[in-house]
C-alpha cells in the first residue's frame, strides 16, 4: 500500500465555516500565518550564527553518542521528543545532570525504571486487570428481552415523530413545547427516547434506519473521540456496566501512560507496534472484549523484546484472529470429511447393538458440509506479508498469499463469547503440502503456521520492511536509505532484536543530524499528550483530552484500515486539524478542558500584569526550547495587543495578560506541531 507524493507547493488551504467566537477568531488568525509554512518551514537553530562557524566543545552530557550538528540542549529536546512523548517542565535538565546516554540505555531498558506513580493512577481502570472471560461477565451485552424492549421504544419514537411530521403547523409547535418540557424536567436533561435509542444495539438482521444509524454513530463518537470532548458519555459517568466501557478505560489509560509514565520510549514503541499491527476497536467483540488482552499481554510484553514472537503473539491473538477473520479460515474440504467422520463413528456406535431408535435419516455428506459451510480466507495470509512482514515490495505473489491462507487454517478462537482463547482446530486444518516463497511448507498441524512465521520473521524482505517502518517513525518520513541498512543488518544478525535495532537507530549520526531535527509533525494523539506534559498538567479525567484526540482526527483504537494510523506529515496537515489543533491547545491552557488544572503562571515564573512581551519570551523558551522561526515570532506578537491576550479590569486602567492564552498561542505554533 504505497502512499501518494506530496508537494508542499500544491497545498492550498480553505477554511471552514466555524462558530466565530473571540478565541476561535484569534486561533484562525495564527492559523492564518502559520499555514505557509506548511511543512517546510525551516527549523531555527539557537545557537548564535556566530557560533555555528566555530567547532562545539563536546558537552559531558552528550558523552558517547555521536553528536555533532545539534547544541546540548537541542539534543536533549531531540531526544525527548523522539523517544518519549515531549518534555515536562524540568525534564532536561534532569536529562543534562544524567547524561544523555545513560538516558537512552535506561528508556531501552523499561523494566529498571521505577513507574509506580503511573501504576496507581491505573488502579482507578479495573478493566485493565481483567481477563477476557471475566469481561464477557461482568460487561455484559444487553439481553435479548432489553434488545427487544429498546428497539420497541425506538419504533414507537419513530411512529410518534411521523405522526408530528404529518400534523399542523400549531400541534407541531404544541407537540415541540411539551417535548422540550418533559425533557427540562428530568434530570439528565434528555427524553425516555432518546436515552433508549442511545443505548439499544442495532438489531443484527433487521434494514438499518437512519435514526438508528445516527444513533450508532453518536455512540460511537461518545466512547472514543468527537463530539464535545468536555461532554460525560453514559458508559463512564454512571460507573455503568455497559461494554463500551472497556474501551473506554482502555482510552483513557493509554493517555495516562503517555503522560505520566516514567518509561517513555515503552509508550512510544507501544503505539508503535500497534499500529504496525493495528486491530479496529469498531468490529464486533474486538470493540469491548479482545483489544485489552491484546494491548497488555500482546504488544506491550514483546514491544523491545524478538520480532518474531511479536509476530507469533499477534498471530495467535484473538483480537487479531478475529479482525482478519482468519477464525473462520478452514480447508474447503474440512466441513465434508467431518460429516464423513461422524457417520462413521456413529456406525461404529450403533453397528453392534442394532439401531437407534427413533431411527435417525442417513447422513448425507454433501448437505452436511453445506451447513455452517466454511472456506480459506486470505486476508490474515496478505496483510501478514504485505503489512506485518515483507512490505508490498517484498517479492511475494498472489499464490503465496493462497498458501500462507493455507498454513493457517485450523488458527480460531475456543469459546469466542465465553473466554475466547486460541485455539488450533486440527479439523479445520489443511493437511496438504504448500509452498511459501519458494520453501515447502509441510511440518503438519500447527506447525504449519509456525513454520511461515518463522520463514518470514527470518526474510532480508522483513528486515529491510521494519527497519525501514522504526526509521520512519523515529527519524524522518523518507529515512536514509545507509541508515535502513545498518539496521536492517542488525536485523538479521540479532535474529530480529527489536532492541539492539532500536539501538543501532539511536547510536546512528542519521539520528542526531540537522535535517532530522523537528522533522516529524506529531499525530493527535502526540500533540495532545505532548501539550499536557509541556504544561505540566495534573489530569485527574483523560477522558476528556481522549475526545479531543479524536476530534482532531484520530480517535484511539479506531482505525479501520489494518495499515494503522500513517507516520508521514502529509496525513496530518490540513486546515481544519490545524484549527482543532490551536484550540485544543488555548483551551487546555486555559483551563477549559474538564478534569485537566495547568498553572501557567507558575511554569511561566510571570506575573499576569508583566509585560506582555516577556510574557510571550519566556513562553517560547519553555515551550520551544527558544527556538521560534521569524514569520511565527512576527506572528505571536503582533497578538500581543489583541484584546484576547490583553484585558483591562473595571476598577483598574491597567492591562493585564492573560497567560493563558499566550502559553495556548505558543504551543498551537508550528514549531510545537513538530518534533
Amino acid at each position: 500500500m504505497k502512499s501518494r507524493n506530496f508537494r508542499a507547493s500544491s497545498f492550498r488551504f480553505r477554511f471552514p465555516s466555524m462558530a466565530a467566537t473571540p478565541r476561535s477568531f484569534l486561533a484562525l488568525i495564527l492559523a492564518c500565518s502559520c499555514l505557509p509554512l506548511g511543512v517546510d518551514f525551516p527549523a531555527v537553530a539557537a545557537t548564535p550564527p556566530a557560533a555555528k562557524d566555530k567547532k562545539q566543545k563536546p558537552d559531558p552530557a552528550l558523552k558517547g553518542l555521536p553528536i555533532t550538528e545539534l547544541s546540548p540542549d537541542e539534543a536533549i529536546l531531540h531526544a525527548l521528543n523522539r523517544l518519549a512523548y515531549g518534555p515536562r517542565p524540568g525534564d532536561v535538565e534532569r536529562v543534562r545532570q544524567m547524561g544523555l546516554a545513560k538516558w537512552i540505555e535506561r528508556q531501552l531498558n523499561p523494566n529498571s525504571i521505577d513507574d509506580k506513580g503511573v501504576e496507581a493512577r491505573l488502579e482507578d481502570y479495573p478493566t485493565l486487570r481483567m481477563s477476557t472471560a471475566k469481561l464477557i461477565v461482568e460487561y455484559p451485552q444487553p439481553k435479548p428481552a432489553v434488545r427487544q424492549a429498546e428497539r420497541q421504544a425506538r419504533e414507537r419514537a419513530q411512529d410518534e415523530q411521523r405522526r408530528a411530521d404529518a400534523a399542523p403547523a400549531s400541534e407541531q409547535q404544541t407537540q415541540a413545547r411539551e417535548t422540550q418540557d418533559a425533557q427540562s424536567s428530568s434530570p439528565s436533561g434528555e427524553s425516555v427516547t432518546q436515552s433508549a435509542a442511545e443505548n439499544a444495539p442495532a438489531p443484527m438482521k433487521e434494514p438499518a434506519m437512519e435514526l438508528d444509524q445516527a444513533a450508532r454513530g453518536a455512540r460511537r463518537r461518545e466512547a472514543l473521540g468527537g463530539g464535545d470532548p468536555n461532554s460525560v458519555p453514559r458508559a463512564v459517568a454512571d460507573d455503568s456496566k455497559r461494554p463500551a466501557r472497556i474501551a473506554a478505560e482502555l482510552a483513557m489509560a493509554k493517555v495516562t501512560r503517555a503522560i505520566y509514565s516514567e518509561r517513555q520510549l515503552q509508550q512510544v514503541v507501544d503505539d508503535f507496534w500497534f499500529n504496525h499491527f493495528n486491530v479496529f476497536a469498531g468490529k464486533g467483540e474486538d470493540r469491548y472484549y479482545y483489544l485489552t488482552s491484546y494491548e497488555r499481554d500482546v504488544i506491550q510484553p514483546h514491544a523491545l523484546a524478538k520480532f518474531k514472537d511479536l509476530l507469533t503473539a499477534t498471530a495467535k491473538s484473538p483480537a487479531m484472529l478475529f479482525y482478519l477473520d482468519n477464525f473462520l479460515s478452514a480447508d474447503p474440504r474440512a466441513q465434508q470429511r467431518i460429516a464423513m467422520e461422524r457417520a462413521m463413528r456413529q456406525q461404529m456406535r450403533y453397528g453392534r447393538f442394532g439401531r437407534p431408535w427413533p431411527p435417525r435419516p442417513p447422513v448425507n455428506p454433501q448437505q452436511a458440509g453445506k451447513k455452517n459451510e466454511r472456506g480459506l480466507n486470505e486476508n490474515y495470509g496478505r496483510e501478514l506479508m504485505e503489512l506485518h512482514t515483507l512490505g508490498v515490495d517484498g517479492g511475494y505473489t498472489q499464490k503465496d498469499v493462497t498458501e500462507v491462507a493455507r498454513a493457517f487454517t485450523g488458527w480460531t478462537i475456543d469459546k469466542p463469547r465465553v473466554y475466547a482463547d486460541f485455539k488450533f482446530d486440527d479439523r479445520l486444518h489443511d493437511p496438504d503440502p504448500k509452498i511459501v516463497l519458494g520453501k515447502r511448507i509441510h511440518a503438519g498441524g500447527m506447525k504449519d503456521g509456525e513454520q511461515v512465521i518463522d520463514l518470514l520473521a527470518h526474510h532480508p524482505s522483513t528486515a529491510k520492511f521494519i527497519s525501514t517502518e522504526l526509521a520512519r517513525r523515529f527519524v524522518s518520513d523518507h529515512p536514509p536509505s545507509a541508515l535502513v541498512n545498518r539496521m536492517a543488518e542488525t536485523f538479521q544478525s540479532s535474529e530480529g532484536d527489536i532492541r539492539a535495532v532500536m539501538k543501532t537507530m539511536i547510536w546512528s549520526p542519521e539520528f542526531w543530524s540537522r535535517e532530522a531535527y523537528r522533522a516529524k509533525i506529531k499525530t493527535p494523539f502526540e500533540l495532545v499528550v505532548s501539550a499536557a506534559r509541556a504544561l505540566g498538567t495534573d489530569v485527574d479525567t483523560p477522558l476528556p483530552l481522549v475526545q479531543w484526540i479524536g476530534r482532531i482526527g484520530e480517535p484511539l483504537y479506531q482505525c479501520q484500515p489494518p495499515t494503522g494510523y500513517s507516520d508521514k506529515s502529509e496525513t496530518w496537515v490540513n486546515t481544519g486539524a490545524l484549527l482543532n489543533r490551536l484550540n485544543f491547545s488555548l483551551a487546555l491552557a486555559g483551563n477549559r478542558i474538564r478534569g485537566a488544572r495547568s498553572d501557567v503562571a507558575s511554569l511561566l515564573s510571570v506575573d499576569s500584569s508583566a509585560d506582555p512581551k516577556a510574557a510571550l519570551d519566556r513562553a517560547v523558551q519553555v515551550f520551544l526550547g527558544g527556538e521560534a522561526a521569524r514569520t511565527t515570532a512576527e506572528t505571536l506578537e503582533k497578538q500581543l495587543d489583541n484584546p484576547q491576550v490583553l484585558h483591562a479590569k473595571l476598577d483598574d486602567t491597567r492591562r493585564e495578560a492573560d497567560l493563558g492564552v499566550i502559553a495556548g498561542l505558543v504551543l498551537g505554533a508550528p514549531e510545537f506541531q513538530r518534533r
